[in-house]
This record gives structure tokens, C-alpha cells and sequence, in this order.
């Protein structure tokens, strides 16, 4: 028995002596890199900003501290809306922001993040990782020397704060909202005045009355920042971002140069960090939209003759830009068609499930 305790203990002992000899050499044999990652978001927002720390976090604790990276936020050492810029030209390593700020460059970049009436987050998903979605993407920014993972997604947003209550499209012109990307397109079309603007300076817009209206993400966000103190009616839904995608964006040539371990690192990592954020905004905006209703938002569905009108703007603009860009044209025409193909089985599905969940827990009131 004492020979078998001995050889147990010997044999646990090379096991743990192979271990040792070999982490080292791993150690040894990795390079050591310092990266900077530019957000597009500012500190204060938990859920957007926070999704680049829990990726730089992941990096450095996969590579026992080797590679590091980190993460300013907007207007730190870049603009926020000069994102891409920076990471094309290699003024630094990779970026985190969302691919339709960049619609003024080429409105198919919003196909990387979110179009108006869309694809929803577990849709966006499913293009992204099991469709033509990568594939397409990936060929899109190869002219900017970009190398793009999905690094986030906020799930349905909510249609924004207004001023005054919206019942009916005449209500809409004339207002100045921020909004961006594809969104402001649409909208412009219906008589509002879009503008862009980084999430740190849209509060002050609004206050001074510079903007009528904003939208930027839904209740926890909204309320971190506090656009109910200043316009009472909150919108939804957001049909312009059914599910927004939000990226990663690494140097074609900063890329290139990592070891393919390195490179295996930063795609779970990116992954781990883009489940996380829908979880984090699942989680959080049920109790947020409670508590700004209790402080007085007036919650307020978009009128069917909205929804009708904006459906109806976007469908033009959308033929506008494919009959003038082929490259648009076929994005367009994979990712509707793959719409098209899976909101039948959510309706089906999901929709159904929903529905009676909802019906249900309403009659136990």
C-alpha cells in the first residue's frame, strides 16, 4: 500500500514538474506587447466602455500578462467619432466603437452595426457567426486595413427622448435629434434635422435646447445620463437598431503581426466580451425603465402611422443606395434576405412564447 501511495505522490509529482518546465518556455517564447485601444465611449458608461475592459482584462490574463491593452475612452487620445481613422492609419492598435458612426465614409458600414428595420441582436448573431455576415464585413473594410470582430451588442434600443409627444409624422419636422448612421437618413426623410453626436456631449445639447430630441441607447444608459430631466416622452421602439451591433476593430498590419496564439486570445476574448454586454443590458434595463417612469418619463409606443411612414422611408433610401453602389447592393441584399428567412421562425417561436408570457402574468395581476 505504502508502494502505491509512493507512486501515486511520484506520478502527481512529474505532472506537476512538466507543468512547471513548460509554462516557462511558454513564457519565454512569447513576446511581450503593450497595445493602446481607443473607445468610441465614455468612462461613466458601465456597459459600453466596460465591455473593452472586460476584453483587455481577458488578454492579459490568457497571456499570464504578456499582451496588454489598454483601453482609453473617448476623446482621450483620439476623437470618439475618429475611431476608425486611427486604427486604419495605425496611430493605434485596435478600437472600440460602432461601425455606423462611420455612415458619412459609406453607409454600408452600417450593415456592420445596425440598419433600420434589421435584424435583432440573436439575428444579428446568427449572420454574423453562422451567415455571410463575417465574410462580407471583413471584405468591406479590407480598403481601410481594418481586421473587424463583433465585440458587443445592445439588443432592441429604445426610440429616444422627446420634448414634445410625437402622434404623428408631421410632428417630426423640424426636429433637431441625435441620432446616427442610417437612422438620420431615414429620418431626414420624414422632416427631421439629424446630428451626430459622441455620447459625452449629447446631455449638454440637449439642455441648452440645441437638440429637440436623442436617442442614443435605452433605460440604464439613458439614465446614467439623464436625459429624462430634460425631455419627459420616451419612445419605442427603435426601429432604426434592432440590434446594434458594436465592434472591435484591429490594424490589418498590427494583426498580421500577432502570434496565432495571440491571435486565438484576442477572438475569445472579443467573443466573451460581446456576450457579456447583451447579457449586462438584458439585465439591467428592465429595473432602470422602472425607475424612470417612477421619476416621471411618460412611456409612449411610436403611432402605427409612424412606424408606417418610417418603414416606408426606409425602403427608398435603401433602393437609392443599391441602384448606386454594388458593393451596398449585396450586402443589402444577404442580410435582408437573411432577415427575410429567420423572422418567420421568431415569430413562430420566440413571438408566440412572448405573447402568452406576457398575457399570462398580466391576468395573476
Amino acid at each position: 500500500m505504502q508502494r502505491r501511495s509512493f507512486l501515486k505522490q511520484a506520478g502527481l509529482g512529474a505532472v506537476a514538474g512538466s507543468a512547471a518546465v513548460a509554462a516557462p518556455v511558454f513564457a519565454q517564447d512569447a513576446p511581450t506587447l503593450n497595445w493602446r485601444m481607443a473607445s468610441s465611449f465614455p468612462r461613466s458608461l458601465d456597459t459600453l466602455y466596460g465591455t473593452g475592459e472586460i476584453f483587455c482584462k481577458f488578454v492579459s490574463e490568457a497571456t499570464g500578462g504578456k499582451f496588454t491593452i489598454r483601453q482609453f475612452p473617448g476623446g482621450e487620445i483620439v476623437p470618439a467619432l475618429q475611431v476608425m481613422d486611427s486604427v486604419s492609419n495605425n496611430t493605434i492598435e485596435c478600437g472600440h466603437t460602432v461601425s455606423y458612426y462611420y455612415y458619412g465614409k459609406n453607409p454600408a458600414f452600417c450593415f456592420d452595426a445596425a440598419v433600420p428595420f434589421g435584424l435583432n441582436a440573436r439575428q444579428m448573431n446568427a449572420w454574423m457567426f453562422d451567415g455571410d455576415g463575417m465574410k462580407l464585413t471583413r471584405e468591406m473594410f479590407k480598403p481601410q486595413k481594418i481586421v473587424n470582430f463583433p465585440m458587443g451588442n445592445t439588443g432592441v434600443q429604445m426610440g429616444g427622448w422627446y420634448r414634445k409627444e410625437i402622434k404623428t409624422v408631421e410632428d417630426l419636422k423640424g426636429l433637431k435629434m441625435r441620432t446616427a448612421g442610417f437612422a438620420g437618413e431615414v429620418l431626414s426623410r420624414l422632416g427631421v434635422v439629424p446630428q451626430q453626436l459622441a455620447g459625452g456631449d449629447v446631455y449638454p445639447s440637449l439642455e441648452k435646447g440645441t437638440l429637440d430630441a436623442v436617442e442614443f441607447v435605452g433605460p440604464y444608459d439613458d439614465e446614467k445620463l439623464g436625459f429624462n430631466k430634460v425631455a419627459k416622452y420616451y419612445y419605442y421602439p427603435g426601429w432604426w437598431e434592432g440590434g446594434p451591433q458594436v465592434s472591435l476593430y484591429l490594424n490589418e498590419g498590427a494583426w498580421g503581426g500577432l502570434p496565432k496564439n495571440y491571435q486565438a486570445i484576442v477572438e475569445a476574448a472579443s467573443r466573451v466580451a460581446h456576450v457579456a454586454m447583451t447579457a449586462r443590458y438584458d439585465a439591467l434595463n428592465p429595473g432602470a425603465l422602472r425607475k424612470l417612469i417612477a421619476a416621471g418619463a411618460e412611456l409612449r409606443p411610436f403611432p402605427r402611422s409612424v412606424m408606417d411612414a418610417s418603414y416606408a422611408a426606409a425602403q427608398t433610401v435603401y433602393k437609392e443606395f443599391s441602384d448606386k453602389d454594388p458593393q451596398f447592393k449585396a450586402l443589402y441584399d444577404n442580410y435582408m434576405g437573411f432577415r427575410d428567412s429567420i423572422v418567420p421562425w421568431f415569430r413562430l417561436a420566440e413571438g408566440s412564447y412572448d405573447q402568452y408570457l406576457g398575457v399570462a402574468m398580466s391576468s395573476k395581476k
